[in-house]
């Protein structure tokens, strides 16, 4: 492999320190600094402990604090849809394999989607907090920053001669926002705070507390969630009082103020709300922590997020970073300039961000994560599962945050539980789930839209694949009999109820359905988007066909249901090529009426899936590649999180180069100060898919060593490739604790793009088989032991 050489003046830096818990990453390269407070919400700072988040702005005088509670709301739960539907689906699909687009469209508006779009749904802010300090004189030294090590959001400045400091965080252990304020000199911290929401009642309950309880309101509904918050002063000297919505605090030294919330959200059945006192809930809370003290909660909330961000390290410049503020540093990027240390940076806030929104227990993260200003919020701030909370979790189980994945696996069991199933009845006359592009914490599968977004019927299907991932990554057998199988069954129930045979090919189909948000040009002319047997519909039927028979084969199961899905999957009709090489989108060549469109449904096999891999389908990875140069070349790629995505097909293309000008392009184009991604405006999607692609340029597992269902006895499933998209930019560096398929944590350093050491730690005792360039090594393994490979050669060492 040919690199262009990097001074190297740290080599003793590029050593692993094999000391439990510790970071090796520079401090600087783990902080976003600022030498200026927020002036807008996407300038602001995010805390979270997977349910409450906050936004810090580290004003001076007036700082505000924007609060967030993940099960906060509006909207409600809604009615069965509609049986009676499932009877139009022949004559839909007869319109539409005879190419009658407009009419077979037109019928399936009238009768698939004869709901309408309810949109009155969102998440919402919990409020704001607001912190005016009594200060004499201009403020100087001013600095704020975000420590991702720690989870904490500090605030430090000058008046005079004191010093002030503030440091907020939100504990998991304890459930509560906690902001320190405190100042160098005793006796000259002074401030008001108050609590402030729309459609919400402020008072002072038990002193100094206020106590804040209202409901998630939108459009005059009124079955939202209902909700309590108190905020609570500990003072170490002067004065505390409650008045109103506002504590009054004079002549301190320090001051902790904790936050904490209750709601009677409840994920199992949110149609049967909690029947817990809320406002007992809070007070119990804040009663906890005030026990516990500033220094105690600051203790145990950052052991809890080291616990989890402290396993992965990265490296990718031997070089010291630039000694300059977030901003500045990424200003440089936007103007041509090339800061590993920044990549680095962003890939630990992707991390970071994860930690902060999806904990076990919790809601899983949403279009915003768990951050959200508005009572009404671009897309609901919803779960959108045409990719988008897909994206989100791309990075749980290769960047080691497997526990931040289960939220989604609850909600998904939830969902086809509260919604999924009565759908795929109601609607289509199937078993098993089904899945449309959108829900939300109501659970519900909206049957109202536009054809072109709405008539899709594949989420559930591709939230499967997340099930199957998190068994290959950490070989929980219990995991994958009782909850990824059972899943897996329903969603292929489900796709074999749908499928039909084309009549000119024989191949089974499914549909009618659009590919996401795409539209085509007709025959005559039209725009359309309804078709039968879309390339990515395909794409995700072979995927979770696949799956459920790679978990029956680990679990020794062989009914009914997999003979029928093993006949299935060999009838499947594969995406075409077109006559211009490109992979197609539709079963028919048909004109994309977008060309630059920013979903790439059609690569889906590609990635996240791996139906397209160079050993075994070269001829589908050459359309695939032709494909994404002719969407780029139109202008694709414009989102944030689309970007995200294709970084990910060039790292599945093992294209460093075109994999790091997609990195650079994300962080020019689509981030913004505190390195929120934007599509625009801010979704967190293109955060956690600019991660994983980072990884899948250093590390990939996806492909299979040997046969795809049952290997041979003693034989790897999946091939582990080191550095398989390493671009010239990252010549020397190191990473240490990312994960790979089959129960492996994966450690490298590198030198002018050769490896130069590997340690490859099994978690499971299985077989592996790792590759870097075109050198392969095979050997056994025993559960928690460490091999360590050294060179390009990957030669065994005995250190």
């Amino acid at each position: 492999m040919n690199r262009a050489p990097v001074l190297f003046t740290a080599a003793a830096a590029l050593l692993f320190v094999h000391l439990a818990g510790a970071t090796e990453t520079p401090e600087s390269n783990l902080v976003l600094w600022y030498r200026q407070p927020a002036t807008e919400w996407t300038e602001a700072l995010p805390v979270g402990n997977g349910r409450l988040g906050a936004m810090v702005f580290g004003e001076t005088t007036n700082e505000l604090i924007q609060l967030n509670e993940e099960t906060l709301w509006a909207g409600g739960p809604r009615p069965d849809p509609p049986t009676g539907a499932a009877e139009h689906l022949p004559e839909i699909r007869r319109l539409l394999f005879e190419g009658r687009y407009r009419e077979g469209e037109a019928l399936a508006r009238r009768t698939l989607l004869a709901g309408p779009r309810e949109d009155w749904t969102s998440h919402q802010t919990l409020g704001d907090l607001r912190i005016y300090m009594d200060l004499q004189g201009e403020p100087s030294a001013y600095r704020r920053s975000l420590d991702l090590d720690s989870g904490i959001a500090t605030t430090t400045f000058r008046v005079g001669d004191v010093t002030y400091r503030r440091e907020v965080f939100a504990s998991a252990p304890d459930q509560a926002l906690v902001i320190r304020l405190s100042c160098d000199r005793p006796g000259h911290l002074s401030f008001t705070a108050d609590l402030s929401r729309a459609n919400a009642r402020v008072e002072p309950d038990e002193d100094p507390t206020l106590l804040m309880t209202g409901q998630a309101l939108v459009r005059n509904r009124t079955n939202g969630v209902r909700f309590a918050a108190g905020l609570t002063a500990l003072p170490e000297g002067g004065d505390v009082s409650a008045s109103n919505n506002t504590l009054r605090v004079a002549n301190a030294t320090a001051v902790t103020l904790v936050i904490a919330a209750a709601s009677d959200y409840n994920l199992r059945d949110p149609r049967q709300p909690l029947a817990q006192d809320r406002r007992a809930r809070v007070l119990a809370l804040l009663k906890s922590a005030g026990e516990l003290g500033f220094s105690e909660l600051k203790r145990r909330s950052v052991a809890a997020h080291r616990e989890l961000f402290r396993r992965v390290d990265l490296q990718l410049s031997s070089e010291p970073a630039p000694d300059l503020p977030t901003d500045e540093r990424l200003k440089a990027v936007q103007s041509g300039a090339h800061d590993p240390h920044l990549v680095e940076l962003y890939f630990q806030y992707g991390r970071y961000l994860l930690i902060a929104s999806s904990r076990p227990g919790d809601l899983p993260a949403n279009l915003q994560g768990i951050w959200n200003k508005d009572l009404s919020a671009p897309w609901g701030a919803d779960y959108h599962i045409n990719i988008n909370i897909q994206m989100n979790y791309w990075p749980a189980e290769v960047c080691n945050l497997s526990e931040c994945h289960l939220p989604l696996f609850d909600f998904v069991e939830a969902y086809a539980a509260v919604s999924g199933r009565k759908a795929a009845t109601n609607i289509y006359g199937a078993r098993g789930f089904v899945g449309h592009y959108a829900t939300d914490a109501w659970l519900y599968t909206p049957t109202g839209g536009d054809p072109l977004w709405a008539l899709w019927q594949m989420g559930g299907a591709w939230l499967t694949r997340h099930f199957m991932e998190h068994y290959w990554f950490t070989g929980d057998r219990e995991f994958l009999e009782q909850r990824a199988y059972p899943i897996l069954r329903e969603a292929s129930l489900f796709l074999l109820d749908m499928l039909v045979e084309h009549p000119k090919t024989g191949k089974l189909v499914l549909g009618p359905s659009a590919s996401p948000e795409n539209a085509f040009i007709g025959p005559d002319g039209g725009r359309y988007s309804v078709a039968m047997g879309n390339a990515m519909d395909q794409e995700i039927a072979w995927d979770t066909f696949n799956n459920l028979l790679l978990a029956a084969n680990e679990l020794g199961v062989e009914d009914d249901l997999t003979r029928k899905v093993h006949s299935a999957i060999e009838k499947l009709a594969w995406p075409g090529i077109g006559k211009d090489g490109r992979l197609m989108e539709w079963i028919e060549e048909l004109k994309e009426a977008e060309p630059g469109h920013r979903h790439i449904s059609h690569l889906y096999g590609l990635h996240p899936g791996n139906q397209f891999t160079q050993n075994r389908t070269p001829e589908y990875m050459a359309a695939a590649r032709k494909t994404i140069d002719y969407r780029l070349a139109h202008g694709g790629g414009h989102t944030g999180w689309s970007r995200a995505w294709i970084i990910n097909f060039w790292a599945r293309f093992k294209d460093a180069e075109k994999a790091y000008e997609n990195v650079q392009l994300l962080l020019q184009k689509s981030t913004l100060k505190n390195l929120f991604d934007t599509h625009p405006p801010f979704q967190i999607d293109g955060n956690f898919g600019g991660t994983a692609g980072i990884a899948e340029m250093l590390l990939q597992s996806h492909d299979v060593a040997g046969a795809e269902r049952k290997p041979a006895a003693g034989k790897a499933r999946h091939e582990i490739v080191l550095l398989p998209a390493l671009p010239k930019a990252w010549n020397t560096g190191r990473f240490k604790g990312l994960r790979a398929r089959d129960g492996f944590e994966i450690s490298v350093t590198w030198k002018d793009g050769a490896v130069e050491t590997a340690e490859i730690k099994s978690l499971l005792g299985k077989p592996c088989r790792v590759r870097f360039g075109e050198t392969v090594r095979e050997f056994a393994t025993r559960s928690g032991e460490v091999t360590l490979l050294k060179g390009p050669r990957l030669l065994p060492s005995n250190r």
